[in-house]
């Protein structure tokens, strides 16, 4: 059950109740009868450490850094096996380069 903070008007007090979610909120203090207005407070709890957001989950799903004790785990390393095929290239000379001849004709 939450617990519920109230202010006074009367009286200037500020004072907890604890209530549950289906009751209606306190009008009247029951100390001097003067009436109440509830008050928003911080939650007495928070989200510290890993695991409270969707990016700290291990997209493959196969754990979380919260059930592995807050440690990401360990990447995994692939090493690659390249096989190299070798291809003959026949090279052919590359064609002289040519003058264009210079003739007159007259």
């Amino acid at each position: 059950m939450p617990i519920y903070e109230y202010h006074c008007q009367t009286c200037n007090t500020n004072f907890e109740k604890i209530q549950k979610f289906s009751d209606e909120p306190l009008t009247v203090h029951e100390l001097c009868g003067g009436p109440v207005e509830r008050l928003l407070s911080a939650p007495a709890f928070q989200f510290k450490g890993s695991g409270w957001y969707i990016t700290d989950y291990n997209k493959t799903g196969t754990s979380s850094p919260a059930s592995s004790g807050g440690k990401e785990p360990a990447a995994e390393k692939k090493t690659e096996t390249k096989t190299e095929t070798k291809t003959e290239t026949k090279s052919t000379p590359a064609p002289a380069a040519s003058t264009p001849s210079t003739t007159s004709k007259e």
